[in-house]
């Protein structure tokens, strides 16, 4: 499947974290270190941290016109004039469209700090509940989300940096959305983690319902 489509939300995975959601009036990037070939142009750039593969300057430009706008926290947004700065735990809205900043982080690893205030993001298009977990282990936080009706959860798998396949399938369990994604794996550019799709979705629960994007991207 190429397009996640929900009530006329069309979720595309370009690969690694980089999706491309596009609502009715609005077209959201998160994380754009993979682009597809001549992409749409942004309205909304959500950008978890400031590394390389999720804050990538250039393919930021590509996708970027007059208006667009930067959502991340501050070590990102230093660097856009048209931006938002987030941390964990602030509501804004930008173009209409509500955006909450959530902890991500790594309990057992070095990579992504807490005190780093690293986030994913929970966000709504035209009805539809998104979260994009960005970097992130399996968290004690991630239990909040359990009664938010998320509808799609974008979940990381790729082991290293991330959760692996049994702790992203465990916060799938927890979240409990519509649909999980699986992203994060796989070899992109100057990334390579191997994880299985498959073993994620046998380890997550008959009420979530699991679906691998195939990856529309360049990478």
């Amino acid at each position: 499947m190429r397009v996640l489509e929900i009530n006329g939300v069309k979720v595309e995975w370009l690969g690694h974290a980089s999706f491309r959601i596009a609502g009715k009036d609005v077209v959201i990037y998160t994380d754009p270190y993979v682009l597809d070939e001549n992409p749409a142009k942004a309205d909304i750039v959500l950008v978890s941290h400031e590394h390389f593969d999720h804050k990538d300057d250039e393919n930021i430009a590509k996708i970027s016109k007059d208006d667009t706008v930067v959502v991340g926290p501050e070590s990102v947004t230093k660097d856009y004039e048209n931006s938002v700065t987030v941390k964990p735990g602030d509501e804004v809205e930008v173009k209409g469209v509500k955006i909450r900043a959530v902890p991500a982080y790594n309990p057992t690893k070095p990579f992504h700090p807490k005190e780093k205030g690293h986030v994913g993001f929970v966000f709504v298009v035209d009805g539809i509940k998104v979260y994009h977990a960005g970097d992130t282990e399996f968290i004690p936080e991630m239990g909040e989300l359990a009664s938010e009706n998320i509808d799609i959860a974008l979940l990381p798998i790729g082991g290293t940096y991330v959760m692996d396949e049994e702790q992203a399938a465990k916060a799938a369990n927890t979240i409990k959305p519509r649909y999980a994604v699986p992203m994060h794996f796989g070899k992109w550019r100057d990334i390579d983690l191997p994880a299985s799709a498959e073993k994620f979705g046998s380890m997550v629960s008959s009420e979530v319902s699991v679906v691998e994007l195939e990856p529309i991207g360049k990478g």
